[in-house]
């Protein structure tokens, strides 16, 4: 059992939450937005680790092309952007009452039908950026069966509600280490799944380059693909400045083979890494800039 001060953390958290979760939905979606950016901004002064863990991610991606200035308006618009995110993530049951081809559009789409066409499954490629919930549910509400593969929330509770957002918009939860099986499945009933992995994570991964540095990526996409000839297809979702959500389904990557089953890992894993950071270069203040991307380094333990 956890110690007891944990406990009462863990609780309030939990009540903040749900309370949270009320009043948002409650409210209108300006006024919630509204809200949430202020209480982000709140966030971002005075949680000091944070804000600093953030700022130096982006120094460490942008420095030799933006001024300490600039990278900290940035680092502002990140927590800017989270703040609507979460507002939108907890607003989704009122947005499939609306219908979320209100609120969301897509690009592309035709890459999805055409790699599903040759019936081996896709992995769709995506991140924590923009709004990946919002992403999840438009792809199943659009008629198109999908399991995500996501990590399980440190408080059961909290796990609960996420979970129960993602199925109740359409969408399975495949639990991070957990679903081996339910993964095979996915994709050799022809079914879209779901992957994030733009985090250091403890995973099976290779190290590529991303924006410059060495960052610890999960090969288990590329391991897929490569045994079940599925297709891996990146995709993103974005705020657009009107209000509204854009998904764009990049070109399919294609895979490399050599032979060299180890070497074409790490190639293949690179154009997965160049992919994500295509997409967030375009959109930078949209990316969880606050979390350890280059935590792991080469020669060090796992």
């Amino acid at each position: 059992m956890a110690p007891l001060a944990k406990r009462i953390k863990n609780d309030l958290i939990y009540g903040l939450v749900v309370g949270l979760i009320a009043l948002l939905r409650l409210l209108p979606r300006g006024s919630a937005a509204a809200l949430m950016r202020g209480l982000a901004g709140a966030g971002f002064r005075l949680a000091r680790k944070e804000r600093e863990k953030t700022i130096r991610h982006l120094t460490l991606a942008y420095g030799s092309e933006k001024s300490p200035a600039q990278i900290e308006a940035l680092a502002g618009a990140v927590w800017s952007h989270f703040g609507v995110m979460a507002v939108d993530a907890i607003r989704l049951p009122r947005i499939l009452a609306a219908g979320i081809n209100t609120l969301v559009e897509a690009q592309g789409v035709e890459r999805l039908r055409s790699a599903l066409g040759r019936g081996r499954g896709v992995i769709v490629l995506t991140g924590h950026f923009g709004n990946w919930e919002l992403f999840g549910a438009w792809v199943a509400q659009n008629g198109f069966p999908v399991k995500v593969v996501g990590t399980s929330a440190y408080d059961p509770r909290l796990d609960r509600i996420i979970v129960g957002l993602r199925n109740a918009a359409g969408y399975t939860n495949i639990a991070r280490g957990k679903g081996t099986r339910e993964i095979i499945r996915t994709l050799r009933d022809n079914e879209v799944l779901g992957m994030l992995i733009d985090q250091d994570t403890r995973v099976d991964g290779v190290f590529v380059n991303f924006f410059g540095r060495a960052a610890h990526t999960a090969v288990g996409p590329v391991i897929l693909a490569q045994k079940m000839g599925c297709a891996l297809l990146p995709a993103f979702i974005h705020l657009k400045e009107d209000g509204r959500y854009l998904i764009e389904f990049d070109e399919e990557i294609t895979l490399t083979t050599t032979g060299d089953a180890a070497q074409d890992q790490v190639v293949n894993t690179q154009k997965i890494s160049d992919a994500y950071e295509r997409a967030i270069r375009r959109h930078p203040e949209q990316w969880v800039w606050m979390h350890e991307r280059w935590k792991k380094q080469p020669g060090e333990g796992a």
